[in-house]
C-alpha cells in the first residue's frame, strides 16, 4: 500500500467532509499535505495548509494524488488534466466536467499511467462506478434505472408524502441545504443527465455527449399532474434511464416518470438515490444510499483515496473487450403530456393516443411517442407550459 500525499481542491461541503471523514479512518495511509481554496477565511484547521495559488499544488513534488472537488467544470477540467499530465493519480468528484471531457480522459490516462477516479461523482455514497467496473463486467446488463438527484428527490417526497406545493417543497429544500438558491441544475435534470452520462460510459461502453440525450426535470410539474398520479396510485420520481434495446443499441434519457408501488424506487424517499440495475439472468439488483452530503460523498471519495492507496485503475473494460454499442433514439416511450395551450400540442409526434383529457384550463395526454421526437423538441421544451412524465 503506497503512502498517499494528497493536494485538494475545494474546501466546501464535501472537501470538509473529506476532511472530517479521512481524519477517523485508519485504513489508509493518506494525509492532506496542501489545500487550494479562492478565499482566505478563518478556519479551524492549521492555515498554513492553505493556498490561493492552483500551480503550488500541480508543481509540489511530493503531493502523488490530487483531489479535486470544486463546482466549476471548466476549472476542474484544467486541474484534472494538469495533475494528470504531472504524473499525479487524481480523485475528481464534478460530474459535469467528467460528462463533457471523459473520452479525452481516459486516453490521458492510457498515455500516462495514472488513475482518474470518480466513483463519487456519480451517486454519492452508492458505489455505482466500481460495481460496474468489477462486478458487472460483462455484456449481460439489460438496463439502469436510478433516482440519481437527492434534491429533486427531496422536493417530490414533500409533494406526494406531505401534501406540500412544488414551490413550498422547494423552499424548504433550499432552507436544508438540499437545494441551491439556484436550484436549476438539480431540478431541471442537468444534474442527473451528468451522472447517466458517466454510468453509460462503465454500464456499456458508450461515450456520449450529454448534448446528445433527452433531459427533462420536475420544475414544472403542477397539482393536477400530482392529482393525475394519485389518481392512478402512482408517484412522479426523476428517473434517470440507460437501457440495450435490441442489436447492440442503447437508449439514454433523464426524464419524471410515474412509478409503480411494486417498484424499487417507489419507496426511495427524502436525499436518498436508488438504482436498479437489470441484466439478462440475474433479473433486478437495488443498490441504495445518500446521494449527497458532506460525509456520504466525502466517505465515497475517500474511498476512491483507498483504492489509490492500492493502485487501483478504471480498466473501462466494456470500451476494450466488447462489441460497442451505438446510441438510438428510435426506442418508444409511453408518456403523460399536460398542456394548457393547444398549440403546444403539436410539437409532439405521438404515433399513437391512448388516453386523453380536455378542459377549459388543462389537457393532457397519453400516448406513445419516440425518443427521436423528444430529443427534437428538447431546447424548447423548458419555455412550454408543459409537464411530461414516463408511464
Amino acid at each position: 500500500m503506497k503512502k498517499l500525499n494528497i493536494g485538494l481542491y475545494g474546501f466546501g461541503v464535501v472537501g470538509k467532509g473529506l476532511y472530517t471523514v479521512l481524519q477517523n479512518s485508519k485504513t489508509v495511509d493518506a494525509q492532506i499535505h496542501s489545500i487550494c481554496v479562492k478565499q482566505e477565511k478563518e478556519r479551524s484547521i492549521d492555515r498554513k495548509l492553505f493556498t490561493r495559488d492552483q500551480n503550488r499544488i500541480i508543481n509540489d513534488q511530493y503531493i502523488n494524488v490530487v483531489v479535486e472537488l470544486i463546482d466549476d467544470a471548466e476549472e476542474a477540467y484544467v486541474i484534472v488534466k494538469k495533475a494528470l499530465l504531472a504524473g499525479k493519480d487524481v480523485v475528481s468528484g464534478n460530474k459535469k466536467m467528467l460528462a463533457a471531457h471523459l473520452k479525452e480522459l481516459i486516453q490521458i490516462q492510457k498515455d500516462t499511467g495514472h488513475s482518474l477516479l470518480y466513483d463519487a461523482s456519480a451517486c454519492g455514497s452508492i458505489p455505482i462506478i466500481r460495481n460496474l467496473e468489477e462486478y458487472y463486467d460483462n455484456d449481460l446488463l439489460l438496463s439502469i434505472t436510478g433516482i440519481l438527484n437527492g434534491s429533486s428527490n427531496y422536493i417530490l417526497t414533500k409533494i406526494f408524502r406531505d401534501n406540500q406545493n412544488y414551490h413550498s417543497a422547494l423552499k424548504q429544500a433550499q432552507e436544508l441545504g438540499f437545494a441551491e438558491s439556484n436550484p436549476a441544475f438539480d431540478v431541471n435534470g442537468n444534474d442527473s443527465l451528468y451522472k447517466l452520462v458517466i454510468i453509460a460510459a462503465h454500464a456499456f461502453g458508450l461515450l456520449v455527449s450529454p448534448d446528445d440525450v433527452f433531459r427533462f426535470g420536475i420544475a414544472q410539474i403542477n397539482d393536477f399532474d400530482v392529482q393525475f398520479a394519485r389518481e392512478k396510485g402512482l408517484k412522479i420520481k426523476l428517473v434517470a434511464k440507460v437501457l440495450k434495446t435490441e442489436n447492440n443499441l442503447v437508449s439514454l434519457y433523464v426524464a419524471p416518470q410515474f412509478v409503480q408501488p411494486d417498484e424499487y424506487i417507489y419507496n426511495v424517499e427524502e436525499e436518498y438515490n436508488g438504482v436498479v440495475i437489470e441484466g439478462a439472468f440475474y433479473d433486478k439488483q437495488f443498490m441504495f444510499g445518500k446521494g449527497a452530503g458532506a460525509h456520504p460523498t466525502g466517505s465515497a471519495v475517500l474511498s476512491d483515496i483507498t483504492a489509490l492507496s492500492h493502485h487501483y485503475k478504471y480498466e473501462y473494460k466494456k470500451l476494450k473487450y466488447f462489441n460497442k454499442p451505438e446510441l438510438t433514439n428510435e426506442t418508444i416511450l409511453n408518456i403523460y403530456l399536460r398542456y394548457t395551450r393547444k398549440e403546444d400540442l403539436k410539437h409532439f409526434k405521438f404515433i399513437e393516443v391512448t388516453e386523453q383529457y380536455a378542459s377549459k384550463e388543462t389537457h393532457y395526454v397519453v400516448g406513445k411517442i419516440k425518443l427521436a421526437s423528444l430529443i427534437s423538441v428538447k431546447e424548447i421544451i423548458a419555455d412550454l407550459p408543459v409537464f411530461l412524465g414516463v408511464i
